[in-house]
């Protein structure tokens, strides 16, 4: 039932906090300290409840509509607490480029991982706002832009201060989209800043330097679990962060099957990760020790959270492989480049390491098509590591048989 002018001017406070309902998910919070309007609510799968001010400051009338006003932002994918700090830090300055950067955060928050979009609003917050902030997004000029990027440039982060300028230039995109803005002025400033150079993740490809390192895995005297995490690695070649965040769940030994959800891949949809049986043994050794938990790999103090990023590199530079010679990254470069050098189809390759399709219609086909292929060459390329582990001459069979 609705609340009254009445009801609420007549709540008192009681020993505990309690809660007076209205609708539409508004309600009233009232302790010993005072009366507040509040309104629960999830974005992007995450429970989240937004002030909408306190009584008698704020009316029943004026709660309403600040709580029809949050649910129109939600409408259309924008997370009024955010919404709300953007107003607050910019001055209340609609138009201002921290507000319309906060916007455009919160739109892609939900198909963006979290760490992506936390480095993305700290990036701003540390590097842009300081100083473009409070401008009207309108009128800030290249030059203003650019001297917020040479600031950025002079301390040594020019691949930071090529960042900051993407996501301006996207922020800029949005704004003319929705009125604010004239053009997208990043495009003046296409030559200004000297290029990066390309760093590839340091990996190991050659043959025998891969038994070594394999060799090395299987002498590891650090954590077992850490050890288990490393000797998966090089055989599913999943982006570190799948690795580490693995949970029980997710695998069907029996199947020989690991489904990693779309909230956790990078370009949001299903992964499946064929398990060889060398994968499976590694998995039912490791399962004693934390099966009954969530994560395959937990971290050493709780077993509520997976282990650190830093965890596989951290015993790689422990086995005396230095960042330029090895990273827990490079166990994809590795497996793409032999597989490639195999001649395993390319599009079972891609689709393995979960890489983008820009075609929508070649991505299903793949997604349909590849699987038995890939769980062969799952199958085959566990078999080859194993054979370079015992320091064989390894024989490829994917091309022997073709030969």
């Amino acid at each position: 039932m609705p609340l009254t002018d009445l009801r609420v001017r007549s709540a008192k406070p009681d020993v505990k906090p309690f809660k007076l309902a209205d609708e539409k998910g508004l309600y009233l919070l009232v302790n010993q300290k005072g009366k507040y309007w509040r309104f629960d609510y999830r974005f992007s799968g995450k429970r989240k409840t937004l002030a909408l001010g306190v009584y008698p400051t704020v009316t029943l009338a004026e709660a309403r509509e600040a709580l029809l006003n949050a649910r129109k932002s939600l409408a259309t994918n924008i997370d009024p607490s955010a919404q709300k700090k953007a107003l607050k830090s910019s001055g209340g300055d609609l138009e201002s480029f921290e507000f319309v950067a906060r916007e455009w955060h919160s739109k892609y928050v939900p198909v963006w991982s979290a760490s992506h979009a936390d480095k993305i609003l700290k990036r701003f917050e540390r590097d842009v706002f300081p100083w473009l902030g409070t401008r009207p997004i309108r009128e800030i000029t290249p030059p203003e832009l650019l001297a917020v990027l040479r600031r950025i440039e002079v301390r040594g982060r020019l691949e930071t201060a090529h960042r900051a300028k993407q996501s301006s230039g996207q922020v800029f995109q949005y704004a003319v989209a929705t009125g604010r803005a004239e053009r997208d002025i990043t495009q003046d400033l296409k030559r200004a800043l000297p290029p990066t150079r390309v760093r590839h993740h340091a990996s190991i490809t050659d043959p025998k330097q891969i038994g070594a390192l394999l060799r090395a895995i299987d002498c590891y005297e650090g954590s077992f679990i850490t050890k288990s995490a490393l000797r998966l690695a090089p055989h599913v070649f999943v982006r570190p962060g799948e690795l580490r965040k693995a949970e029980w769940k997710e695998i069907e030994l029996e199947s020989a099957e690991w489904r990693i959800p779309a909230e956790r891949m990078k370009m949001k949809e299903v992964h499946i990760v064929p398990l060889s049986p060398q994968v499976v043994e590694i998995l039912r050794e490791l399962h004693p020790l934390t099966g009954s938990g969530r994560y395959v790999f937990p971290g050493p103090r709780t077993s509520s959270r997976p282990m650190s990023e830093n965890t596989v590199n951290a015993a790689l530079r422990r086995m005396g492989y230095t960042r330029d010679e090895m990273t827990g990254h490079g166990f994809r470069s590795m497996a793409s480049t032999l597989l490639n050098e195999q001649g395993w189809n390319r599009d079972a390759i891609e689709r393995q390491l979960a890489h983008a399709e820009r075609d929508a219609v070649r991505a299903a086909y793949n997604y349909a098509e590849h699987l038995p292929e890939r769980r062969r060459m799952m199958n085959s390329w566990s078999t080859y590591l194993v054979g370079l582990c015992n320091g064989a001459e390894v024989i490829n069979l994917h091309n022997a048989q073709r030969a």
